[in-house]
């Protein structure tokens, strides 16, 4: 049986030197086109308060189903992997379910 547990995804990107506008700007696009999966509980994009080049990206989908179909995704392949990550210096990815206490 699939799982059905919600999955939260943190993603670490380092920017190379000089691209986080262009980053920033191919991200807009793919958090606009994110939110719009039936799957996707959230897409939310932060900053680093000490180095701006890094970003992480705190990503919510109702299951693993939804966390695939959100990466075979045409916005997925062609912007993030296609033009994002050839402008990242690492790219750090952390799939987790969350713990209710």
């Amino acid at each position: 049986m699939e799982n059905h547990n919600p999955v939260h995804v943190f993603a670490t990107w380092k920017v190379k030197e000089g691209q986080l506008k262009n980053v920033l700007a191919l991200l807009k696009t793919v958090h606009d086109q994110s939110i719009q999966e039936d799957g996707n509980l959230f897409y939310k994009i932060h900053q680093s308060k000490s180095d701006p080049d890094t970003l992480v990206l705190f990503e919510g989908y109702s299951s693993e189903a939804a966390v695939a179909e959100h990466r075979n995704s045409s916005h997925f392949q062609e912007l993030v992997l296609g033009q994002i990550v050839p402008l990242l210096e690492t790219r750090e990815i952390v799939l987790t379910n969350p713990i209710n206490l």
